[in-house]
């Protein structure tokens, strides 16, 4: 049992939805540079097809951008279509694409509500569903597929900022793994979930008053209130999603596993 044959994905398939900037795109090159062929998804359709381009050319491999609105069946059944004009398999699916919105209690409107809810809860069950049949054929008894849910550790503890659908959206992630890895596990799809703390991302930026300035952020700063003293690097993030579609993950079904530094253990210690 090598370590090159535990954690290899050399080869595989895999779907990443938003891709293009990220956590997604994290993963995605992690993937890229350890063998697989990557499709990668997310709105906009112009960042999507230069983040392909780019990471292409970057890792050497075959990064292909296939834009889509995840936040609607629409979206969904265009994406899942163009996937199929591709490719008859795939190995791995990575449900990222996700949206947030900030707004004080008294005032958070309807639409913050449903355009989180629709893309990080409806999004991944629908997706993970109409790529099935994908994944399936891709899927063996010594070989399962992989789905990899982006969840979070707000979907865990209470979050810091005032996104009050974005918690529990990500709660509902977590409680989806475990009813999709229950369902699918005999079908030789294994599904899990990472719930990420703190990583340098346009999202994050926006919480921490960088206004999406990802590169303007002062992530060192950010870091400190973390118990390990830094945020999260692109190896931390594709380090954990390669361990759970190798063969070294296996073995591992429905958890939620965090990636976060010691926030959740570490809160609340001086």
């Amino acid at each position: 049992m090598k370590l090159d044959d535990l954690f290899s994905i050399d080869g595989k398939t895999a779907l990443v939805t938003g891709g293009s900037r990220g956590i997604g795109e994290m993963i995605s090159a992690g993937f890229l540079a350890n063998g697989a062929t990557v499709y990668i998804s997310s709105r906009k359709a112009d960042v999507c097809d230069a983040t392909a381009k780019r990471l292409a050319e970057e890792y050497g491999g075959e990064c292909i951008s296939i834009p889509a609105d995840l936040s609607n069946l629409e979206g969904i059944d265009a994406l899942t279509s163009a996937l199929r004009e591709r490719t008859d398999r795939l190995d791995i699916l990575v449900n990222n694409a996700g949206a947030s919105w900030g707004a004080p209690l008294d005032e958070f409107p309807e639409n913050g509500w449903d355009k989180v809810m629709d893309t990080n809860v409806k999004g991944v069950f629908f997706l993970t569903q109409r790529v099935l049949p994908l994944l399936e054929a891709a899927a063996t008894a010594e070989d399962p597929s992989r789905v990899i849910n982006i969840g979070s550790i707000d979907g865990i503890q209470t979050p810091s900022f005032d996104n009050f659908s974005y918690g529990p959206s990500k709660a509902a992630v977590h409680a989806l793994t475990r009813q999709l890895a229950a369902h699918l596990v005999r079908r030789n799809v294994i599904v899990n979930a990472i719930a990420p703390g703190p990583f340098p991302t346009w999202m994050l930026s926006t919480g921490v008053g960088g206004g999406g300035d990802v590169e303007g952020t002062d992530w060192e700063a950010v870091g400190r209130g973390n118990p390990r003293g830094r945020v999260g690097s692109p190896e931390d993030i594709a380090g954990l999603a390669i361990f759970l579609s190798s063969r070294a993950g296996a073995f591992t079904v429905g958890e939620t596993i965090t990636c976060d530094g010691g926030s959740i253990v570490g809160r609340g210690r001086i």
